[in-house]
């Protein structure tokens, strides 16, 4: 079930935390000293999470051994990507939907933090099912 308004007030959380980190760091880190500034930010807030969660891809109803990590689950409901790209690409974006699908939730947020104003790297993903 959906709750459309706990995931847009986490987002809304999560990317006040992610400025205040591109706030005191700048662009032009590398996505791993985001993530763990981010993490802090998180957990400062009191705002509960996963850090590379592992997501499997089921295919026909088996886990086929494989899969993804994810950089971010925010209180089971909200995926966060990082990047720190010169831009971000489409494939990019197909990465948070293919996530949003595998792990049958709603909403997704793509960060990139390689912006002179994160508000520019920001992008909200929604899972369109």
């Amino acid at each position: 079930m959906i709750d459309e308004r706990r995931e847009n007030q986490l987002s809304e959380l999560i990317i006040g935390a992610a400025i205040e980190v591109h706030k005191n760091l700048g662009p032009g880190l590398l996505e791993s000293v985001y993530e763990e500034c981010l993490a802090r930010e998180l957990a400062d807030s009191g705002i509960t999470f996963t850090r590379q969660m592992n997501l499997p891809v089921i295919y026909k109803g088996k886990d086929i051994g494989c899969g993804y990590r994810l950089d971010f689950m925010v209180e089971n409901l909200v995926i966060v990507e990082l990047k720190a790209v010169e831009e971000v690409l489409p494939i990019h974006r197909s990465q948070v939907l293919t996530y949003l699908r595998l792990s049958e939730k709603w909403l997704g947020l793509l960060i990139n933090f390689n912006v002179h104003r994160l508000v520019d790297g920001v992008t909200r993903l929604a899972n369109g099912k």
